[in-house]
């Protein structure tokens, strides 16, 4: 109890931790070009193993530049009725396809509309982390123990969530996750049916005719 437990949440040795814990072993230039809420976390502050800033910071880049164009994706010009059910099913298909990246930002942008227009969900949240932290900081002075056995990483985030679970459920949380899950469906599935695929009926055609 007394020793100098190293980062438990990277399951890596105390010289590690020192060193800074996974943020802290990246190098700076990898650093360079973070978004300024990315960048400014604390270097001790626990990411699960292969998930970092720069590999969240790629995965966004290339989300971001696969987007098909705003003005297309909304054109009511090429929203058609599918002609039968298998059409539809070719559309909804090929348009997940083309539009992956612009149904991913409808998702996110959901779920921020959701989490803003709930303040009771934002107290949440903020529970929630400030429990996490506080959890992580008191694990890196000593070894956190309950009922004799160590709180590891993943075990952190449950007690974190354990303690800020009441908030989440005077928030509504698990009504906000279906309404997003729903407008998520209702959205991206409409969309999916209705938008003609990139090529217009010809393409359409071209899909439908039997081999």
């Amino acid at each position: 109890m007394d020793s100098k437990a190293g980062d438990l949440f990277s399951a890596e040795p105390a010289d590690a931790a020192e060193s800074g814990g996974v943020m802290g072993s990246l190098p700076l230039k990898e650093l360079d070009g973070l978004p300024p809420w990315l960048s400014a976390l604390p270097h001790r502050l626990w990411l699960p193993k292969g998930l970092s800033p720069s590999v969240a910071k790629e995965w966004f880049d290339r989300r971001r530049a696969s987007i098909r164009p705003w003005a297309g994706f909304v054109d009511h010009r090429k929203f058609t009725k599918p002609r039968n059910f298998g059409e539809l099913c070719q559309r909804v298909v090929r348009n997940f396809d083309t539009y992956n990246s612009n149904y991913t930002f409808i998702f996110l942008g959901l779920i921020l509309y959701c989490i803003i227009s709930s303040p009771m969900l934002l107290i949440a949240l903020a529970v929630f982390v400030g429990a996490f932290y506080i959890i992580h900081l008191k694990s890196l002075e000593s070894k956190l123990v309950i009922f004799g056995k160590e709180v590891t990483g993943p075990h952190q985030l449950g007690l974190a969530g354990a303690v800020s679970f009441p908030v989440f459920w005077l928030a509504g949380a698990g009504a906000a996750v279906f309404w997003v899950l729903g407008a998520t469906m209702f959205v991206i599935g409409s969309h999916a049916a209705f938008r003609e695929l990139e090529g217009g009926s010809e393409m359409e055609e071209l899909f439908m005719e039997p081999v």
